[in-house]
């Protein structure tokens, strides 16, 4: 008879599941990781987002590590699509303020398989077609997750849940506080094209929060339309709007070279931030460069130079349910700092330290944050700002 009890459940598998799961495994746990698609990496693979952005701060100190690392050197295992910093992994050139910071382009596909076979080697069990469609709550905990499949319906139980849904699911099912994205999601429609250049990324559409101006201009709009994420009907509407879009597009790069073709579309919707929990904490956009005393890590901002942000580990919690830890675009911050807090760095950042306290305690308001940072920093973690002179120097 199988074993549906688990230690950790995990729940998403894009890039904060993924690094929730490796970090609870590693620490000798039993893990299972749900993921309703059937290929690892969330937005930044079926979604065809695929710019693995900055572990640095723009003026040449890296902030992010562990895993947030391991998973960039991963992601271009058999080479680089585009973006590949000399100066940070073959240490060519300098790392100023003027130079090519630390991110990658990769290739969705290669990076699904690879993260794949890192999950199953270190012993995590992956559940694909799989996704939680209720939860039951008993003195403030999760007690078991009711899961969809193939199979029909399925009980698990878990001392401990990580929700790395991207929408905040499991919360919002368990009755925990949550916020939504009140400006709402813009069409995107980026896909992949070839021609006798290659095979080549094209980001058609905004990808950054609507209203925000940037170089003294606000993003193109594709269409005057904006979506919440959280609504099927409308999810389906942006999903056929989105391949209009591409299908318009493709069609005049046609128009202009007959060689070119179409090559792969997205498979999920390409929606940023939708749904995060209200946490013991809310991290601000003006708190850069702030010290925390439960930092869990630190992200840089990926659309400019400069700013760093410690990451408390409030934000990945509340304590209306003790044994539920949120991570990824899920976590606590404000609306500005949400499209900082959504990419694959702060993700990953996010999910280690949410699958190493899961794997810990299943009760987060009480479970010792030096002990927790001791095991991040055991993995190469840095957790605060002022560590960083300490290690340039060490």
């Amino acid at each position: 008879m199988e074993n549906y009890t688990y230690d950790v459940a995990v729940c998403g598998g894009g890039f904060a599941g993924i690094c929730a799961a490796l970090a609870a495994v590693r620490q000798g746990k039993r893990v299972v990781l749900f993921e309703k698609e059937y290929m690892l990496g969330g937005l930044g693979t079926a979604g065809l987002v695929t710019i693995y952005l900055p572990l640095c701060d723009g003026m040449g100190r890296q902030v992010s590590f562990g895993i947030a690392e391991e998973l960039l050197k991963l992601s271009i295992t058999y080479g680089a699509e585009d973006r590949y910093p000399e100066n940070w992994l073959d240490g060519v050139g300098t790392r100023t303020e003027k130079d090519p910071r630390y991110l990658v382009q990769y290739n969705p596909q290669l990076f699904a398989i690879l993260a794949e076979q890192l999950l199953l080697r270190e012993g995590v069990d992956i559940m694909y077609g799989s996704y939680v469609t209720d939860v039951t709550v008993e003195a403030k905990k999760i007690t078991s997750l009711t899961v969809h499949n193939k199979s029909g319906k399925t009980l698990y139980c878990a001392k401990s849940v990580v929700d790395a849904t991207g929408d905040c699911d499991i919360a919002h099912l368990a009755g925990a506080p949550t916020e939504t994205f009140k400006q709402g999601n813009v069409l995107a429609a980026w896909y992949y094209f070839a021609d006798e250049n290659g095979y080549q990324l094209k980001m058609l559409g905004a990808s950054d929060t609507p209203d925000e101006e940037r170089n003294g201009k606000t993003t193109k709009k594709l269409i005057d339309r904006r979506f919440s994420g959280l609504d099927g009907k409308e999810l389906s509407e942006q999903t056929a709007l989105s391949h209009a879009e591409i299908l318009k597009n493709f069609l005049a790069k046609r128009e202009e070279n007959k060689h070119t073709q179409l090559a792969t579309i997205p498979t999920i919707p390409q929606i940023r931030m939708t749904r995060r929990i209200a946490g013991e904490y809310t991290l601000s956009h003006t708190e850069m460069h702030q010290y925390f005393e439960d930092s869990i890590g630190m992200v840089s901002n990926w659309k400019k130079r400069g700013p760093v942000y410690e990451v408390p580990f409030r934000t990945l919690y509340s304590g209306a349910v003790k044994n539920l830890i949120a991570a990824g675009r899920c976590t606590s911050v404000n609306e500005t700092l949400w499209d900082v807090m959504r990419v694959i760095p702060c993700c990953a950042v996010t999910g280690e330290a949410a699958g190493t306290a899961a794997a810990m305690s299943d009760d987060f308001t009480a479970l010792d944050v030096k002990e927790l940072q001791s095991a991040l920093v055991a993995r190469g973690v840095v957790l605060h700002e002022s560590d960083l002179e300490e290690r340039a120097h060490g």
